[in-house]
């Protein structure tokens, strides 16, 4: 078995991932993995079919629980409001989707809106258990073309799921479109840490025991071998509040959490659209 040595890639290789640079060769990495563009969303799907039966599980054991903390701080800084509309982007199992139906109360709701059925499956169990469940719906799509209509909700989120996206800018641009004028965003993506002694262990751990913890736990070493991997090839958050300016979103910011593990990218929709130019 071949283990890949820990490398954090350039500014270059990660712009690979874009979607001019994706249009232009018809390629997409998932994780180290090199594939037609066409055939990433498949493997996507089979990489979510394998681990969605314990994926809460080991989310919560691989980050030592440490996730939920920062999902919870994560909805706060969204700021949602009583009887907002909700949609969770690669929302899978539904825990951010559960946190944000607290501060939205009995008038609003959330759809968790995701292309992998599996994951969905697993997922509404845990709404139909919680008190507030009746207000997520769970919609199986694609976001590279969400199937509402533009300004439909007042908050968009996407939690560790938008590197899984083969065209990350159009994903971008659908959860732009499917928010009223001035609602909100929020992107909670894992990132590079900022210390060196830190990252160093955080390699270690994530290129080396989350992998053999996979294969104990789940029976797949390769599909806890590829999360390490498809983090050292994102783009790093000036990048990505970069890209969301690119998109059209205004006030961005971002807040680093666990020393940048995890970074929660913030944005709002203008009020109006700009003018053309010219």
């Amino acid at each position: 078995m071949d283990i890949p040595r820990p490398v954090w890639f350039d500014r270059a290789r990660r712009r690979q991932q874009l979607d001019e640079a994706i249009a232009r060769s018809q390629q997409a990495a998932f994780g180290f993995r090199s594939m037609p563009a066409q055939e990433k969303s498949d493997w996507v799907r089979r990489h979510f079919d394998r681990v969605a039966p314990r994926y809460d599980f080991m989310n919560t054991l691989l980050s030592f629980g440490i996730q939920y903390a920062w999902k919870r701080q994560a909805i706060r800084l969204l700021g949602l409001q009583p009887g907002q509309r909700v949609i969770d982007v690669c929302g899978g199992t539904a825990d951010l989707a559960l946190m944000a139906a607290r501060p939205i109360g009995p008038r609003g709701s959330v759809v968790v809106y995701d292309i992998n059925m599996a994951m969905l499956r697993h997922g509404r169990p845990k709404a139909a258990g919680a008190g507030n469940g009746a207000r997520i719906r769970f919609v199986q799509g694609d976001a590279e073309a969400i199937c509402f209509p533009a300004g439909h909700f007042d908050a968009a989120m996407v939690g560790f799921g938008i590197r899984n996206v083969t065209r990350i800018r159009r994903a971008f641009g659908e959860m732009f479109r499917v928010l009223k004028p001035g609602g909100r965003f929020l992107c909670l993506e894992f990132s590079k840490p900022v210390n060196p002694v830190f990252r160093w262990l955080y390699d270690v751990y994530s290129f080396y025991i989350m992998p053999f913890l996979g294969r104990v736990c789940v029976g797949s070493w390769e599909s806890y071998a590829c999360l390490p991997e498809t983090i050292r090839l994102f783009h790093l958050p000036d990048e990505l509040s970069a890209l969301l300016a690119e998109v059209g979103f205004q006030r961005i910011a971002y807040r680093r959490m666990t020393n940048g593990i995890a970074v929660a990218h913030l944005a709002v929709k203008p009020e109006r659209e700009p003018p053309a130019p010219g």
